[in-house]
């Protein structure tokens, strides 16, 4: 039995309650390691001497490239569980409880068990509905319209508050609303706006002022216009937080800078020195900032006048504006106790917003419901740019990574993932694939086929390519012609014509060479997907009503070929 590779840890993401009355217990394993887990549980509380445990046999659901993967869903009244996992290889059993592996004549006192101490309601992980049936675009808003079809590529020159406010292609808040129409008929459901408060630089990173629109892109009265307009369409509207740093126009640092240790708003920034001085042209500052920058002065959000200033910011943008959820930039680097508190104040003022961290790596100590809803899900990109783009990894290999983002969160946290192909900090999707339509097509598909929100940069979907800032940021080519705009917006409806790849769970099937081949569930409905993006034809049966394919034929999927078929099945298959 490999031991070494045997992993569980209570009250994470491998022991959670769905609700008040289910629980999920997970076990990872080495790869066909053992022939049976079973899982039992008792009533922590019982009064008895000894406790009265029950087996439920605990199904494998996963196995990759290295793991199994055992789960369990537990109904159960009780609130406080002890348990441990019988393991057996063929070959001998063990208890595995409390971290430790016991042979099964030791006796086990009941504080050595492993323990879920109690179901509190208040700690419940949820996140909203909606995000099942998000399709989200992500709009950079100097580079989109500024009127129905067009934008100028005229940058402006402007001010607030007497310092400079610019833009580079001329985009407007109008322009947007201007092309609501062509979103819907794309397809989304959800707009995530990349900065749109009064700034200085064209990307609008550097905020002067929270609570109302840069000048660049118009006024407050054309966001109300926006988000009315939107929701009038069935548009979601997400916004982005930047709370880690301000620009050092904010009038806190600009009164930090006179006023040095008296200031009142001394403490919102993040080990100033005193006296504050801006640095010379080409010197290192002297205080802490974003990546350096130092016209982006890092906020100390465990400040807590700072604090409740971000969090009436939080509050203000859905209270006055109705926006539905925030995206927090640099959500790693604030204080936990921040994000806690932002979300307290932006669910009061409204319960479904959704908050969505920009956390590049692993996010698991932030999805544990009390801190953001998802994360920009930068790994989905990366795993499928080795598998789709550069055939670099198998479909094993992309099976086990899958298997890394399926398995790292509460399974209830796993809907609000945003899945991005690229996105304004990276290189466009299709320079990855070196142009080839075939690769993006079939990365396309992946994303609007596997669990977690859909989120397309705009002029993905035009073709748009750029390797480096601000090539990947250029102007929307609204009059370019593309064959990835049909194929967006046919796969954008195949997801939302099908609960099951909005809901649904899901299953690897095989993954054999270059060929991957899942299924999402929901109900009685099954939606099997195959893909090759390898360059030589692969076996393959298929059953069930054929939906899309391409390079299918006579048991074969061919080099860049797909097949989605459907299924009705009998009873019930819920994730």
């Amino acid at each position: 039995m490999q031991v070494a590779a045997i992993v569980h840890r209570p009250m994470s993401e491998y022991a959670f309650p769905l609700d008040e009355g289910h629980f999920v217990f997970r076990l990872r394993t080495a790869k066909k390691d053992l022939k049976k887990v079973t899982f039992y549980y008792a009533d922590r509380a019982d009064m008895a001497s000894e406790l009265t445990f029950f087996p439920v046999d605990m199904p494998r659901i996963r196995t990759d490239l290295l793991y199994d993967w055992y789960e369990v869903t537990l109904k159960s009244a009780w609130e406080r569980i002890a348990y441990y996992f019988l393991l057996d290889d063929g070959k001998e059993q063990c208890r595995f409880a409390g971290e430790c592996f016991e042979k099964m004549n030791v006796h086990i006192e009941r504080s050595e068990y492993f323990q879920y101490p109690f179901n509190h309601r208040a700690d419940l992980a949820a996140v909203p509905d909606w995000v099942h049936e998000a399709v989200v675009y992500n709009i950079f808003p100097d580079s989109f319209a500024d009127g129905k079809r067009q934008i100028s590529r005229q940058g402006k020159q402007g001010s607030y508050l007497g310092f400079p406010s610019v833009s580079t292609y001329g985009g407007t808040l109008r322009g947007i609303t201007d092309n609501l129409d062509y979103i819907r008929d794309m397809g989304f459901n959800c707009l995530y706006l990349n900065p749109i408060f009064a700034a200085g630089a064209y990307h609008k990173y550097d905020v002067m002022d929270y609570f109302h629109i840069d000048p660049c892109f118009g006024t407050d009265d054309n966001f109300r216009d926006l988000v009315r307009a939107a929701h009038e369409k069935g548009i979601r509207v997400i916004v982005d937080g930047v709370f880690n740093h301000v620009s050092w126009h904010h009038y806190s640092f600009q009164d930090v800078l006179k006023s040095g240790k008296e200031s009142p708003y001394y403490d919102w920034f993040y080990d100033l020195p005193s006296p504050l001085t801006l640095p010379g042209e080409g010197e290192a500052p002297a205080y802490t900032c974003f990546a350096y920058v130092a016209n982006m002065p890092k906020t100390n959000t465990a400040c807590p006048s700072l604090r409740e200033y971000f969090c009436e910011v939080g509050r203000h943008w859905i209270r006055e504006y109705d926006v539905d959820g925030w995206r927090l930039d640099v959500a790693n680097e604030v204080d936990d106790g921040f994000l806690r508190a932002f979300r307290q104040a932006v669910k009061q003022e409204k319960k479904d917003a959704v908050i969505i961290g920009e956390i590049w790596e692993n996010a698991a100590h932030y999805m544990t419901g009390d801190m953001v809803d998802g994360a920009m899900n930068y790994d989905f990109r990366r795993f499928c740019t080795q598998y789709f783009a550069e055939n670099i990894l198998t479909a094993e290999e992309f099976d086990l990574r899958l298997s890394q983002l399926l398995m790292r969160y509460k399974q209830q946290m796993l809907p609000s993932q945003l899945n991005l192909l690229d996105g304004h900090d990276t290189c466009r999707f299709l320079t990855l694939c070196e142009g080839n339509l075939d690769k993006m097509e079939l990365a396309i598909l992946f994303q609007m086929t596997f669990i977690g929100m859909p989120c397309v940069f705009y002029g993905d979907e035009k073709g748009m390519d750029g390797l480096t800032e601000p090539e990947y940021r250029k102007p929307m080519p609204w009059d370019a012609a593309s064959p990835l705009t049909p194929i967006y917006r046919q796969l954008i409806g195949l997801r939302k014509s099908h609960p099951a790849l909005m809901r649904g769970s899901f299953e690897t099937i095989e993954a054999r060479g270059m060929l991957l081949h899942f299924a999402r569930t929901w109900e009685n409905e099954r939606i099997d997907i195959a893909v090759n993006p390898g360059n030589v034809p692969v076996s393959l049966a298929v059953s069930g009503e054929i939906l899309l394919q391409k390079g299918s034929a006579c048991g074969l999927l061919e080099p860049s070929g797909y097949v989605i078929t459907r299924s009705v099945l009998h009873g019930k298959h819920n994730l």
